[in-house]
């Protein structure tokens, strides 16, 4: 029973570390990623699609993404989709082809996205903690209906308090370098 709370446990807290890099991966950098344009919806057949399954979407440089639409009916559409997206770069269209060019950071800029950076990893760490208390009270539920004695609670309690920080070292790890490449260009 508590081995599988804690196993819970780990699983949600792993999920909540994959979450913060899903996030930060979508930060501009300076250095071009194609996950930079992942969330970007274009508006074809009648629906709203994700940019991925409308137009290829590959590297043409560290500084630059090249989009090639499949139709060249949707070379309008996914040009006015990047313009309405919150990614802040203008698309340079070249008859099929679209280039984003990745301009470099202004120092300002670069401290406005490490405080974005830090508060995506805070936000990280709480959702940590909603994990631990939740795993704590489940034990204390256990203890509550005697399924387990107050010694296994307690060591319950240590090891849940362990792996949240080590989850907790992990975010740091991780803000930490995101924060160094931003402030590295």
């Amino acid at each position: 029973m508590i081995n599988d709370i804690k196993t819970d446990a780990q699983t949600r807290m792993g999920k909540s570390i994959d979450a913060l890099r899903h996030e930060l991966t979508r930060l501009r950098t300076g250095r071009a990623s194609t996950a930079l344009v992942d969330g970007i919806k274009v508006p074809a057949y009648g629906s709203e699609m994700p940019l991925n399954q409308v137009a290829s979407v590959a590297l043409g440089d560290s500084r630059s993404i090249i989009i090639t639409p499949f139709d060249k009916s949707l070379v309008g559409p996914v040009e006015k989709a990047i313009l309405a997206s919150d990614i802040g770069i203008t698309p340079t269209t070249a008859g099929t082809v679209i280039r984003l060019n990745m301009p470099p950071l202004t120092e300002e800029r670069r401290r406005e996205l490490a405080k974005h950076v830090s508060h995506e990893g805070e936000s990280a760490k709480i959702a940590i903690r909603n994990v631990r208390r939740d795993a704590i009270q489940k034990v204390k539920d256990l203890l509550k209906d005697k399924q387990i004695s107050e010694d296994e609670e307690r060591r319950a309690d240590d090891e849940i308090q362990k792996l949240t920080d080590r989850f907790v070292k992990d975010v740091d790890g991780v803000v930490k370098a995101k924060e160094d490449e931003l402030m590295s260009m």
